[in-house]
């Protein structure tokens, strides 16, 4: 039985099986939906790969070839021949979505023989030079390790090759399938990486398991003019809007949108450019939303006018837009008012209801940047460019806004430890977006080449939602349930189930968890659930930022107390029912 598989759309194996990016490919082939052909290795191997001391065994990699075969034969391709090459995607891909935090090498297969056969069948040699170029870099990078700067077009392959062996001593191999081996190495090596422990141990995602390696035929939207690479959301991510949203970049490819350091365009532009391409890409990003009855982040490419999709998950949205988009979705008959509830996290909640700029203080207060909202939210902190310095100073118990030129995966463990983000470049679905927004933290991008190293020790505020930096600490005022229609049907929804009375006063006995502290470790802050729970057990009511904590629903529950008196009725509901 073969350890790899092809992903032809006639089955759908299970997402923990192959990961999140293969079900997709494979859902979406499925629907008839124009993809790539491509297979995948199961995140089982990536597991086999560590526990053999990262290798790959003989008999792992004879299925390979045989998925490289499958691909030929679907593309009339052959991978290293340059009479008809193919080039290859070499992807990551968890069963939980990690946006970013796991490696991708594009553009595999190509050689010097490989780039003159591309250059003479399209008749394009800018195009065939730029993509070996690409390919090198990535290679030297992702596989090997080499420090290099962000790829811009002008260097040649060879002067890549000869930076990467200068750095690391060691050539970029010349065999395709040798490029194979180690850049699928390399993808498992990256489930291990600091940054994907950083990102797991923030949303608590399980170490045990391991990323899938989706092997892909590659389409080019660096192929001349009726090309190009972008991301569409089926709805907007930062407010909800339930309009598709997106940006288009011609003539690059998807790491030049994802790594946030090419200026894009907005959607906009491909509808006047291509303006029938554009209404297949709505009409396919509607059917994907349909059938997984979520807001979903479409990858896709266009080569020479002709749409293809690359992948599509759930999309990673703001706060605000997470309880839009929930309440959304139940009034148009998608989900039912039991999933909304399921889906909105109390810490969303929680975020949506921090405190915003009242509009008077933002008319007098001097704005020192401005950009594109990245992630809605207010924060304040000092500028620091380094994320290193970001965590260290963090942990230490300061508020530290990251600003930076551009961030990268490498990036997270800074973007986790800060309160905002604020970069040069970039726009709506960069890599610094995206993750802010799945980290809600207030985020503005696009700000202007050098502003952020000019922000760089100075008290910042950053509102997210305006796409505004301020100088100094703004005063912020309190925002209410009752101002967000969207929150308050929810709330309503939340009352229902919610088997706790949540109250904002109550007038019998209450147990003051703020005044007894005797369940939280004074040093730590680590809640003892319970000694919580024996305080809550027999009485009457209770209050206390304590119980507004996962520590203290679960208390809440296994205390059988009826009454909670807080202000912040529904964080603790969510908690409550999502336990």
């Amino acid at each position: 039985m073969s350890r790899v598989i092809f992903l032809d759309g006639s089955s759908l194996p299970d997402r923990e099986i192959i990961g999140g990016k293969a079900w997709s490919v494979a859902r979406m082939r499925s629907l008839g939906l124009r993809v790539p052909p491509a297979f995948v290795i199961p995140v089982d191997e990536c597991r086999r790969y560590h526990d053999a001391g990262r290798k790959l065994d003989d008999e792992l990699w004879s299925d390979v070839i045989s998925g490289v075969r499958a691909i030929e034969e679907a593309t009339g391709r052959r991978l290293g021949d340059p009479d008809s090459p193919l080039l290859v995607s070499v992807r990551s891909g968890a069963a939980v979505s990690m946006p970013g935090m796991m490696d991708t090498v594009l553009n595999l297969g190509i050689t010097d023989e490989v780039a003159a056969g591309l250059a003479q069948q399209t008749g394009d040699t800018k195009y065939a030079r730029d993509t070996h170029a690409r390919f090198c870099h990535q290679f030297g990078d992702i596989v090997l390790k080499a420090d290099l700067d962000p790829y811009v077009a002008g260097p040649t392959a060879d002067e890549v090759r000869a930076l990467v062996l200068d750095d690391v001593g060691e050539p970029i191999p010349d065999d395709p399938y040798a490029q194979l081996r180690a850049a699928i190495s390399a993808v498992f090596d990256s489930w291990e990486s600091a940054r994907a422990r950083s990102y797991r141990k923030h949303w608590g995602i399980s170490e045990i398991g391991g990323t899938a390696v989706t092997v892909q035929a590659m389409v080019f939207g660096n192929l001349g003019e009726g090309s190009g690479t972008g991301v569409l959301f089926t709805r907007n991510p930062l407010n909800g809007d339930p309009t598709p949203y997106g940006e288009w970049l011609p003539g690059g490819q998807g790491d030049d949108v994802v790594g946030g350091t090419h200026a894009v365009l907005q959607l906009d532009a491909l509808l006047e450019k291509m303006p029938a391409v554009h209404t297949e890409l709505l009409s396919w990003a509607n059917t994907l939303e349909q059938e997984n009855r979520e807001v979903q982040d479409v990858e896709f490419t266009v080569e020479q006018g002709r749409l293809y999709l690359l992948q599509t998950r759930t999309a990673k949205r703001s706060p605000d837009a997470a309880v839009r988009i929930a309440v959304d979705l139940v009034n148009e008959g998608l989900i039912t008012e039991d999933m909304a509830v399921q889906r909105v996290t109390a810490e969303q909640v929680d975020t949506v209801l921090l405190p915003h700029i009242s509009a008077e203080t933002a008319a007098t207060a001097k704005v020192l940047a401005s950009g594109e909202p990245a992630c809605p939210g207010v924060a304040c902190g000092i500028g620091v460019v380094d994320p290193d310095e970001t965590e260290r100073r963090a942990h230490a118990g300061e508020e530290v806004v990251l600003v930076r030129p551009t961030t990268s995966p490498n990036d997270v463990h800074g973007m986790i430890a800060s309160v905002a983000v604020v970069t040069d470049l970039g726009g709506s679905t960069s890599h610094a977006a995206v993750v802010t927004r799945a980290l809600g933290r207030p985020s503005v991008v696009g700000v202007g080449d050098g502003t952020a190293m000019s922000m760089a020790g100075k008290l910042l505020t950053v509102d997210g939602g305006a796409g505004k930096v301020y100088e100094g600490r703004l005063p912020l005022i309190a925002t209410e349930v009752d101002e967000h229609p969207t929150l308050r049907t929810l709330s309503a929804w939340a009352s229902e189930r919610c088997t706790v009375n949540v109250v904002h006063e109550f007038l019998g006995s209450v147990v003051d968890l703020d005044a007894d502290r005797s369940a939280v470790d004074a040093e730590t802050g680590k809640i003892d659930v319970e000694k919580l729970t024996a305080l809550l057990t027999g009485a009457e009511a209770a209050k206390g930022g304590v119980l507004n904590s996962p520590e203290g629903a679960q208390a809440i529950a296994a205390s059988g107390i009826k009454t909670v008196v807080t202000p912040r009725r529904l964080p603790i509901q969510l908690r409550l029912i999502q336990q």
